[in-house]
């Protein structure tokens, strides 16, 4: 027959109570042992503090024992509920604020018998055993909520932190891509701006490379000029060629080519640096002839910017060698110079973006540490490596470029984008359009001394009225034009004017791939970058572009 436990809590234990209130003392000195004995690695702060809630529970556990009817009878829940706080406030696991009080309990239990004389009644030990139940499970609840408390706390705090750090990250991308396009529109921007200026001194030049002034003076003053304008024109490609490399954009159009077509045309583009400096350039190829699949153009500006490189960093006089040789399935390709070397520290970092020597008052070579990134980056795009050595400062610098030979051998053809030869085509109806009035109207003198009749306009609007009225068969339109921009323009040229068969090239210092897909939608036939080369324009009138698109 099971016994009712709220009977057993309401019978008075006076004996055993008041037993516990007097001997406080001597239960805490025992379980405090007992548990140092039982537990002595367990996480816990001095027992003297962790002592006083006992004390004072013992006291009211004495008290509910011995007088059960009495209004303070189960007031040793309280200090029970303090200690399991306290118990998870001090670093206690659960399991040891359960072990202690199974402590306790052995240790009262053992107490009361040696001190009655005698073993504790059944009822007796049910008391203590239901005031001992009810006092752990008041820890327990306590403890339990207070772990949980602080881990739902604990919780939300580091919910809170992700969802900081993400939107930290978030505004950070943002921002990083908003500084990305800003750069890449202010690169763009930089481009067409520096592009407008030497466009007119370009056909400045050509002018007066046209009239053949027999002045040897005039003839230097013209290769100087022509030279620079070169010189700006490469650094504005650069730019654009890193931050299009940069962004994925560039893609390669490889073809089966020979490796002199490309150096022949490499070694065009840096003669007039390297003849100004009276440098020494041997070059040795393969007597075999050596195939590659590559981008002819791309590849030749490889070793163009190596030998660039070479010849601005070798004092005048100085020695430049280009060698080649096939080594298994790669082509080995060497710059080497007898320039002014590169130091240790700068080898590791050569090939970065904006890296270059700290220039001294007397050696500054220009540039904008552009040249090797792209070298490295448009090798790699080839499949292949490329590595720089030196001695040190004085003992010149070797560039070695490996690349994937093409077991096949390549047609002999010319590089594409090499200038053709020039020639003199038949006299042409041409608007030059662009609101820039320098560069408008040296292109249209530079036209004029080639025997073509040339009309010029500066705006949108009076470019359709002029083509409305002469009907030209070529028009050589800038992009951003006042009043009506050159896109809209070219799309009336192309529909209400009815000049369908006229040739219309994009005449413009924008030069990224969506700036070429967008003037082709526009009705472009082609896209010219300023300055414009003469030559390509010489092909364009003698009519190889515009039949090549009807071929097509």
């Amino acid at each position: 027959m099971s016994i009712d436990p709220q009977v057993i809590r309401s019978e008075p234990h006076a004996e055993i109570g008041e037993l516990l209130r007097e001997n406080v003392g001597i239960l805490l000195e025992r379980w405090s042992r007992r548990a140092v004995e039982e537990q002595p690695n367990a996480k816990r702060v001095h027992h003297d503090v962790l002592l006083n809630h006992l004390r004072d529970f013992l006291m009211r556990l004495g008290a509910s024992l011995a007088e059960s009817e009495d209004p303070l009878t189960g007031q040793h829940y309280i200090p029970a509920v303090i200690h399991g706080e306290q118990r998870w406030e001090t670093g206690w696991s659960l399991t040891e604020v359960v072990r202690d009080y199974q402590i306790l309990r052995l240790v009262i239990l053992d107490f009361l018998e040696e001190a009655l004389d005698r073993p504790l009644g059944y009822r007796e030990g049910l008391a203590i055993g239901l005031a001992l139940d009810e006092a752990i499970t008041a820890s327990v609840v306590t403890y339990v909520r207070g772990r949980d408390d602080y881990l739902r706390q604990l919780e939300e705090a580091r919910a809170e932190e992700d969802r900081q750090v993400r939107q930290r990250l978030q505004e950070q991308a943002e921002a990083l891509q908003d500084a990305d396009r800003r750069k890449n529109e202010f690169m763009a921007m930089l481009a067409h701006e520096l592009r407008n200026p030497l466009a007119p001194i370009r056909n400045a030049v050509k002018i007066l490379e046209l009239s053949a002034s027999p002045d040897p003076q005039v003839q230097w003053v013209t290769e100087v000029i022509d030279r620079q304008v070169q010189q700006m024109t490469r650094l504005v490609d650069d730019l654009l060629d890193v931050s299009r490399i940069t962004q994925g954009k560039l893609k390669l159009e490889k073809q089966p080519v020979r490796l002199a077509v490309v150096v022949d045309r490499a070694v065009e583009m840096v003669q007039s640096l390297i003849a100004a400096r009276k440098h020494q350039l041997t070059v040795s190829l393969p007597q075999e002839p050596v195939s590659l699949e590559a981008d002819p153009p791309r590849l030749a500006q490889v070793l163009a910017n190596l030998l660039m490189n070479a010849a601005k960093y070798t004092d005048d006089g100085g020695q430049i060698w280009l060698t080649a040789e096939a080594q298994g399935d790669e082509l080995v390709i060497t710059v080497r110079d007898t320039g002014m070397g590169i130091p240790p520290e700068l080898l590791p970092r050569v090939f970065d973006p904006f890296i270059q020597e700290e220039r001294s008052l007397d050696r500054a070579q220009g540039g904008l540490g552009l040249g090797l990134t792209l070298v490295r980056s448009l090798v790699e795009l080839h499949g292949g490596r490329v590595e720089a050595s030196s001695a040190g400062r004085g003992q010149g610098s070797q560039f070695v470029l490996r690349l994937p030979l093409l077991k096949e051998p390549a047609p002999l053809e010319s590089l594409n984008g090499k200038p053709p030869r020039r020639e003199r085509t038949a006299a042409r109806r041409i608007l030059v359009v662009d609101d820039n009035i320098d560069s408008a109207s040296s292109l249209a003198a530079m036209l004029r001394l080639l025997g073509h009749e040339v009309r010029t306009a500066h705006d949108g609007v009076a470019a359709l009225e002029i083509a409305e009225s002469c009907s030209p068969e070529v028009v050589l339109l800038d992009i951003g034009l006042p009043r009506i921009n050159g896109l809209e323009v070219a799309r009336r040229l192309r529909g209400a004017l009815h000049l369908e068969d006229a040739l219309l090239v994009a005449m413009t210092g924008y030069g990224q791939d969506s700036d070429r897909r967008r003037s082709q939608e526009a009705g472009f036939d082609a896209h010219l970058v300023k300055p414009i080369d003469l030559d390509q324009l010489q092909a364009m009138l003698a009519g190889r572009m515009r039949s090549a698109r009807r071929a097509e």
